[in-house]
């Protein structure tokens, strides 16, 4: 393998376009630099069939002026809006079947999209950065009704209690430097920002020579080179020269304090301490402290605060930036909790490090956590091709394998120093101020130059590429020969779908299906709360040590269900999948139900549930599930209210738990699916010993989905002093996915409110009005049962939620009565059809669909047909579906905000 990369990096070289240099690689990614100072980053990816075009400029929010806040962010969004060669770019994403974004951060903003691995799809995507590189619109009219969408961004997330505190946070621990400031930016600044600002600002930076362009994926890379060529080639390099940035906090001289008061349910308190920059090499040390600390299962504040009940849960990040960041730690208590013991255990854990040190097995626990994280991540082109956007903004992409390196390195000493140095009263930001003589401050903290991170840089080769897998034909028909359907002794189907793989990856889907109705009547919390223990300790396994022993294996593992049914999710390699598979035997068969844990659990999901009291979206929808899905109390499926639900969970008892583990939990109604890298005659010899035998006391029968009609209503849900609404629609039909009418319906329900901002719903709402963020609506069919929803969505300001039902209403009422368009449909079925071959591209996502076929008795040759359907419909079949099954009087609709700011 490495002399075949060898000779085909050496072809490459050697027929560089005009105006290309070859700068270096390291491990699978070769820099390229262009004439006119543009990055090239190409990392050729032949497992998968998808190919991610990742843009990113060297500008966020740190380069905002005065007056300026949330710029950089207001310009992504009309980025978005269109050049003249792409008048509408969200349609063009959407007609390509992409998954596309832009996100922007502290110290760069990026643009990207994935899409199938096709000429003209790469052709397409390189054209249309490439264009709104230098030709967006950046228009006034744009701006006027984009600014509102930002600002309904901005109101909504003013609902989130941790977001509002960690911004105030970040305004008090630093006194001149723009990472104080959010990316969202202030109210006051979108509002008033003038055009002519953002159209200097997009000109100054939005430039070859501030950009790096990422390509990743399926790709030929001398073929990419000439096709960067040929679209990047004719931008010029700007004469403008780009001043490097110089502000720099002091050394902190004191601890300080906020305090927000606003309507909520729960308390929080957040400890935040300056720390070195992403770049500098005691950066892993931090990483490894936060992970001791903050770890959601095993960390410092989980024993201190979440164990003994002085807090809901204990979390913490530490912000990877350019210059000097900070790390933050954070707690959830319950509003009938003491906040001030919760303050006291938080900093008293925190700042006491010198008493009680780091300890090695800690340090070994962390570093195999974030090791783990790092190395599955490369198994994923498109992964690696996002994250790289980071590291480009710290100021080298080679950055993120140094940092491997060093984190690997990294010791009980230095994570003991950095505690000691950065976790002190004086370095840090909390909820007030306390006078202290004779302070002991941290020590200056490094900002490193472009020169000096070139230095650190220079002379990297890195380790030998990630062993390359296959190219994987993702069609129907190649699916089905390649999968092999089998079963364990006592009978559960497995289907195995072998392909050589990044890494040797593998992904495995198990699905346990459990119960009947009448034996889980009244168990729905129950359920869900058996299946949330399930991790949390077994026979001989702590909960920490389980998870130790996962991130030893490499392995990606998450536990889900509730009282119908429970999954595991597996990520790994071929060497430890036998091994996964033997601890999954711990997780499923013996669970110890620990009652601490069990309380832990309790308070987490208490909490959250106390947080949606308020919160309109979830007020919206939970009110709209559970009239239209009119179960009765004891059902299974009944949406309960907030207050029932948590009276009930509080009264679970780990009686209850080890009573409906043992008589619902077994394997003989379960599925099993495998995608990857595997050896089938150790997999299966570790599957039969985990699952070939097992089964449950009850029977397992499917319980059925009822369609019942409903009135339609129409409700308003006060939410007091919430800054953002919610708006939402439903309505059930009678229809399952072997319907005549099924894929009409999807594709109308993709005109009309799917895709990428690019529907009819959002065009109105977010384009048009600028009203919402966030506007789209779902269709969904049962595959067993004939009960199909239609859910329609919106987020928006309180006092817009009239404009934005009329908004709606108009919209729904104008596809009845005049259709959708021919045009409209081609190029529906173009978006939705290539999006399909992400999904059947993405292993995690292959191996949920051999799971469900497994489950419906199909291959892929339903999914081909459904397919086939959806080329040969026409628009007047799709029109004649829609308004057949879609009635505006039958909608019911529910919304939530502020009464106060509508009347």
């Amino acid at each position: 393998m490495a002399i075949t990369l060898l000779a085909m990096s050496l072809s490459v070289s050697a027929k560089l376009p005009k105006g290309i240099e070859k700068v270096t690689s390291v491990e699978g990614i070769t820099e390229y630099t262009m004439d006119n100072g543009l990055q090239i980053l190409l990392f050729p990816d032949p497992t998968q069939e998808t190919i991610t075009v990742n843009v990113t400029y060297h500008v966020g929010s740190k380069h905002e002026n005065y007056g300026e806040t949330g710029m950089a962010h207001l310009l992504e969004h009309l980025v978005f809006k269109g050049t003249p060669n792409h008048p509408n770019i969200p349609k063009e994403l959407t007609d390509h079947g992409a998954e596309p974004n832009g996100t922007t951060w502290t110290d760069r903003t990026n643009y990207f999209e994935t899409f199938t691995a096709t000429d003209e799809n790469l052709n397409w995507a390189l054209d249309l950065e490439a264009d709104r590189m230098v030709n967006s619109f950046i228009a006034k009219e744009d701006l006027d009704s984009e600014m509102t969408v930002v600002r309904n961004e901005l109101e909504n997330g003013e609902n989130n209690p941790i977001r509002v505190l960690i911004e105030r946070m970040l305004a008090i621990s630093y006194d001149w430097h723009n990472y104080g400031k959010t990316t969202i930016g202030a109210r006051s600044d979108l509002e008033n920002v003038d055009i002519s600002n953002l159209q200097a600002f997009y000109k100054k930076y939005y430039q070859p020579d501030n950009a790096t362009l990422i390509v990743a994926g399926k790709i030929d890379e001398a073929k990419t080179l000439k096709l960067i060529s040929k679209y990047f080639g004719k931008l010029k390099k700007p004469k403008r020269e780009l001043t490097p940035l110089y502000t720099e906090d002091n050394v902190k001289d004191g601890e300080r304090t906020v305090t927000v008061r606003r309507p909520g349910d729960v308390q929080v308190v957040a400890a935040t301490y300056h720390i070195p920059a992403g770049v500098d090499p005691m950066f892993p040390a931090v990483e490894v402290m936060t992970q001791i600390m903050a770890d959601s299962s095993s960390g410092r504040l989980h024993e201190s605060l979440v164990k003994k009940d002085l807090a809901a849960n204990a979390f913490g990040f530490a912000f990877q930036w350019a210059e000097p960041g900070v790390v933050n730690f954070m707690a959830q208590v319950a509003k009938d909790k003491d906040l001030q013991a919760a303050v006291d255990a938080l900093l008293a854990t925190l700042e006491n490090v010198a008493e009680e040190p780091i300890t090695e097995a800690e340090v070994n626990q962390a570093k195999a956590a974030l090791i783990k994280q790092f190395e599955l991540a490369f198994n994923s082109s498109e992964r690696i091709a996002l994250s790289l956007s980071d590291w480009v903004g710290m100021g080298d992409w080679r950055l993120m394998f140094l940092n491997r390196d060093r984190l690997e390195a990294v010791d009980q000493a230095q994570v003991q120093k950095a505690a000691e140095s950065f976790l002190i009263e004086s370095n840090r930001s909390l909820g007030r101020f306390i006078p202290t003589q004779d302070p002991v401050r941290a020590d200056s903290i490094k900002r490193f130059s472009d020169d000096e991170i070139a230095a650190m840089v220079k002379d990297y080769q890195g380790r030998e590429a990630v062993t390359m897998g296959e190219d994987f034909d993702p069609s129907f028909d190649n699916i089905d020969s390649r999968t092999e359907n089998t079963q364990l002794n006592q009978g559960t189907p497995v289907a195995m779908l072998a392909k050589k793989t990044r890494g040797e990856s593998v992904v495995m889907r198990v699905r346990l299906d459990m119960g009947n109705l009448e034996d889980l009547r009244n168990m729905s919390v129950i359920g869900d709360l058996t299946a949330g223990m399930l991790d949390r300790g077994t026979e001989n396994y702590t909960r920490q040590e389980l998870k130790t022993a996962f991130d030893e294996l490499k392995a990606s593992v998450r536990i889900y269900g509730g009282a119908t049914g429970v999954t595991a999710s597996v990520t790994t390699t071929k060497e430890n999948l036998p091994k996964v598979i033997d601890l999954l035997e711990e997780v499923f068969q013996k669970p110890v139900f620990d009652d601490e844990e069990l309380q832990v659990l309790k308070r987490e999901i208490i909490v959250g549930l106390e947080q949606q009291k308020q919160q309109p979206n979830s007020q919206v929808f939970r009110t709209l599930s559970r009239h239209v899905f009119p179960y009765e109390p004891s059902h299974p499926s009944y949406q309960m209210p907030i207050d029932d639900e948590i009276a009930a969970i509080e009264a679970v008892t780990v009686a209850d738990l080890k009573a409906f583990h043992q008589a619902n939990y077994g394997a003989q109604a379960g599925e099993i699916a495998i995608v990857g890298d595997y050896d089938k005659a150790v997999v299966m010899k570790a599957l039969n010993n985990v699952f070939g035998d097992w089964a449950s006391k009850n029977d397992y029968q499917r319980i059925e989905r009822q369609y019942v009609e409903v009135e339609a209503i129409n409700e308003f849900i006060d939410t007091p002093d919430k800054a953002g609404a919610a708006f939402g629609v439903m309505l059930t039909m009678p229809i399952s996915d072997d319907h005549e009418d099924y894929p009409a319906l999807m594709m109308a329900n993709q005109m009309f409110g799917g895709g990428f901002i690019s529907s009819r719903l959002a065009n109105r709402l977010r384009q048009q009005d600028g009203l919402s963020y966030g506007a789209g609506s779902n269709f969904n069919a049962g595959s067993f049962d004939p009960v199909a929803t239609f859910v329609a969505y919106a987020i928006s300001a309180p006092e817009n939620l009239p404009r934005v039902e009329i908004g709606f209403k108009e919209e729904l009422q104008k596809a009845l009565d005049e259709g959708f368009t021919e045009q409209e449909l081609s190029d529906a079925k173009q978006a939705v059809l290539q999006n399909n071959v992400l999904d059947r591209a993405k292993d995690s996502r292959l191996a949920g669909t051999l799971q469900r076929n497994i489950d419906l008795d199909r291959d892929m040759q339903w999914q081909k047909k459904l397919e086939q359907a959806i080329e040969s419909l026409t628009v007047e079949q799709v029109n004649a579906a829609f308004k057949k099954h879609i009635n505006p009087d039958s909608l019911s609709i529910v919304k939530a905000g502020d009464k106060s700011k509508i009347e």
